[in-house]
């Protein structure tokens, strides 16, 4: 006989209890109260916010503040009444602030709750303010054009005032990742000393080594700001938020246990970062009427393929600001929403309640949306449903996970969707992945070894004999090749490169891949049927962008094989 575990069962007990009430207060803050539901266990919740309300009044009025932007302030409510409104809006409006209520369950606001016992033990303890203020970073910026400058910046930060220290410290990392542009910094503990690296165009450089102490200190106001448990050591997920005039920039942090202590990551979400025009995405001519055409279609499925980091969601919401329009209804579903698209609906699938990518692909459907979005196609399901929505009046945008366009058929095929279905679903399969710029300040010209002729000699044949037409690239196939490679100036901070581009190929579904598809053909015979097509291969495009000046020969060969045959 089994084993009765009480504990097993009480908390099995008080899990579906939460979940009861979860749905209970959504159902009933949109029915009979009219407001947005929110769950405040999935969000971070702002310092700045909790400052707006002291705790005796929020757990006198069982409210929670729990984001500030600009002088919008959010508010959780648990039992909404009008004289409970009107406080709140003559208290928040004397301090300059306007109000959005939201209805949330007892388990929302009690975690919010407790932060305000942390943030009190964090001030009496604090050395510094605990936010970051947009204005601070703004002034920290104007001294940093380079990587070294934050270098210098962090050693004199290290050699200052003690008592703010790790204020200064945080700021500095901050402002210089924003300032040039690198997407993550990574807080790292060693055995004696922490480690401070910035990723810039994908690659990660080092800044500094700090002493051990300095990285507890940096760990744990890290957390304070990100809402994470000081004392916990397992892996913990947060996020805080800056504002920058009048944008706001997030920082997702991801903190895991290592040897020495823990791996700190923040990402810095900066809506700029995505805002890379469609044109200048380094479609090639071609290929590029052919996606205009297709995005601007009234159906029909597009798919963007790649590995982690290639760039596909920048793709997709490129796409989507092309074809926006107050007179269209375009709908995300996202893991997690980490860019907001000013006019477009964006969700975030929620695992624990249930909102998957087929739920939020379902739940979608019953909004009249014109385009959809789907972050990814994770499993046959989600990739049914978005067949028959292309099929019915929608133009459904996703990601998938193939090595190349030619991938994208079998891939689906594998996930279970109908042949004969898909034939009139899928309208555009598209693959890339993301390369370096040469600095244009500092690039040098060189003449290409033996290897490397041969390489892109062949490469230039195979396009002739697919009557892809070299000189429609700015290429003279007759003249000599010229390479050119990285050096490293200011201007790149060294690197020899600035930014980054894509390399895409595609395949249209014509009349001659509609024919192969029930038979579920391999690669190769994608292949050979999409290369009539007249659209370049990722090798080919690689090619034709190193030959122009805009990519280094090794940059292409890291992430695509230029001897495939």
């Amino acid at each position: 006989m089994a084993d009765f575990d009480e504990e097993k069962q009480n908390k099995q007990l008080d899990d579906l209890h939460k979940q009861e009430e979860e749905q209970l207060v959504a159902t009933l803050a949109e029915s009979k109260y009219g407001l947005p539901y929110i769950d405040l266990n999935r969000i971070g919740v702002d310092n700045e916010a909790l400052r707006s309300i002291s705790q005796t009044d929020a757990l006198e009025m069982k409210v929670a503040p729990f984001k500030l932007f600009g002088k919008n302030i959010f508010i959780a409510v648990r039992a909404p009444n009008e004289n409970l409104f009107k406080k709140l809006k003559e208290d928040m409006e004397r301090k300059n602030l306007v109000p959005t209520f939201y209805m949330t369950s007892s388990a929302s606001l009690n975690k919010v709750w407790d932060r305000y016992k942390e943030l009190s033990m964090a001030e009496s303890s604090k050395i510094g303010g605990l936010e970051i203020s947009g204005e601070i970073l703004r002034d920290t910026a104007k001294n940093i054009n380079h990587i070294q400058d934050i270098e210098k910046l962090v050693i004199e930060a290290l050699e200052g005032n003690k008592i703010h220290k790790i204020s200064r410290l945080l700021e500095i990392i901050l402002a210089g990742a924003i300032a040039i542009r690198a997407s993550d910094v990574h807080i790292e503990p060693e055995k004696e000393r922490g480690r401070l690296r910035l990723r810039l165009d994908g690659v990660l450089q080092d800044i500094n080594f700090f002493g051990s102490d300095v990285y507890r200190l940096l760990n744990s106001r890290i957390k304070l700001l990100s809402g994470m448990k000081l004392t916990s050591k397992i892996a913990q997920d947060g996020r805080f938020n800056i504002m920058e005039k009048d944008e706001e920039i997030s920082v997702r942090v991801s903190l895991i246990p290592g040897s020495y202590g823990e791996s700190i990551v923040m990402r810095i979400l900066d809506p700029k970062s995505i805002q890379i025009e469609f044109k200048k995405l380094g479609i090639e001519p071609y290929l590029f009427g052919i996606v205009q055409e297709e995005i601007i279609k009234p159906n029909g499925l597009i798919l963007v393929t790649g590995p982690t980091g290639s760039g596909k969601t920048t793709t997709l919401y490129a796409f989507l600001r092309k074809i926006y329009s107050p007179e269209i209804n375009i709908i995300t579903i996202e893991d997690p929403v980490e860019y907001h698209l000013i006019g477009i609906t964006q969700t975030q699938i929620n695992l624990e309640r249930g909102y998957t990518f087929p739920e939020g692909l379902r739940s979608a459907l019953r909004q009249d949306p014109d385009v959809i979005m789907v972050g990814e196609m994770r499993d046959g399901e989600t990739a049914e449903i978005a067949v028959q929505s292309s099929l019915t009046g929608h133009v459904v945008l996703s990601t998938l996970h193939t090595n190349n366009a030619a991938g994208v058929i079998p891939r689906l095929i594998d996930l279970g969707v109908n042949p004969k279905i898909l034939v009139s679903a899928l309208s555009l399969s598209i693959a890339q992945r993301l390369v370096r710029k040469l600095c244009v300040f500092c690039k040098k010209e060189k003449t290409p070894i033996e290897e490397e002729s041969k390489i892109i000699k062949s490469i230039i044949d195979g396009m002739k004999e697919e009557a892809k037409d070299p000189s429609n690239h700015n290429i003279n196939p007759d003249a000599p090749f010229k390479l050119f490679v990285p050096v490293g100036c200011e201007k790149c901070n060294s690197t020899g490169y600035n930014g980054r581009i894509g390399i895409f190929e595609a395949i249209k579904t014509d009349e001659a891949i509609e024919k192969i598809i029930p038979e579920n053909p391999s690669e190769r015979e994608i292949k050979k049927v999409a290369s009539k097509q007249g659209i370049l291969s990722m090798r080919q495009d690689g090619i034709v962008k190193i030959l122009n000046g805009i990519i280094s020969f090794e940059e292409v060969q890291s992430v695509v094989d230029l001897l495939e045959e």
